[in-house]
């Protein structure tokens, strides 16, 4: 089952968008920083319109579709990585998942502060970049000194190591995710190894006020979103969170709606 940690700044609608893809109120969504402190956690079916008939075909009556289980994970502030806020905690938790779902505020509501004073995805996004750079910089360098003592004794996979090393470390060094530097396939099977937090899959979630649906295209935050999503060849996802959230609470015909 794929683990995916929904990640961000404090307030910027992780429990929101967790609540509305698990169509349940269990997270608190609150206007304040660390209103989540234990992860929450929740398993969602997928559904695919293909399993029927394949059914079937094989003539099973039953029918597994595949699952996501979705980690509700506390907000990141600056110095996560040298265990600021919940800094360790939060780091922990996204070590433990498959995938990253990282939610990136571009609405604006009074009601609602910003850590940072002011909405500003970009600076969101390299906020916790940075903050993850760092925590794997700190683990690259432990592996290095490891790799290094192991050469020593003939090891040929330390020196496989170091090798991977020497080009992920410039990249993390300069704040940038370990995903944007360009590996073989047999220098990514060694990078696996690391357990890089940089390395791992992600997607951005544009989260913006309801208003906004309307022109997304021409929002010139969901763009700049978009646009470091592209280099870093990361999807992107525009949504309403609050939206969403308070579809859940209908019934399924009025959903649609």
């Amino acid at each position: 089952m794929l683990r995916a940690g929904i990640i961000g700044l404090p307030n910027v609608g992780k429990s929101t968008l967790f609540n509305a893809l698990t169509a349940q109120s269990s997270a608190l969504a609150a206007n304040y920083p660390f209103a989540t402190i234990e992860p929450n956690v929740g398993v969602v079916s997928v559904p695919d319109e293909r399993l029927e008939p394949l059914a079937r075909l094989v003539k099973t009556e039953k029918i597994v579709p595949a699952t996501v289980e979705f980690l509700d994970i506390a907000g990141l502030v600056r110095g996560a990585s040298k265990g600021e806020g919940l800094g360790n905690q939060f780091l922990a938790n996204i070590r433990e998942t498959d995938t990253v779902v990282q939610v990136v505020r571009c609405f604006e509501d009074e009601n609602i502060v910003h850590v940072e004073g002011a909405i500003d995805p970009v600076r969101d996004i390299e906020t916790i970049q940075i903050e993850l750079a760092l925590a794997d910089l700190a683990t690259a360098e432990r592996r290095r000194e490891k790799a290094q003592k192991n050469l020593k004794s003939g090891d040929k996979v330390a020196r496989q190591e170091l090798d991977v090393l020497d080009k992920l470390q410039p990249a993390l060094e300069a704040g940038r995710s370990a995903r944007t530097v360009t590996l073989t396939d047999d220098e990514r099977a060694v990078a696996r190894n690391f357990f890089l937090l940089t390395t791992k899959p992600t997607i951005y979630a544009a989260n913006v006020e309801e208003s906004a649906l309307t022109n997304i295209d021409d929002n010139p935050r969901v763009q700049a979103v978009r646009e470091i999503a592209a280099k870093e060849a990361a999807e992107c996802v525009v949504n309403c969170a609050q939206l969403e959230a308070d579809l859940v609470a209908l019934p399924p015909e009025e959903r649609l709606d």
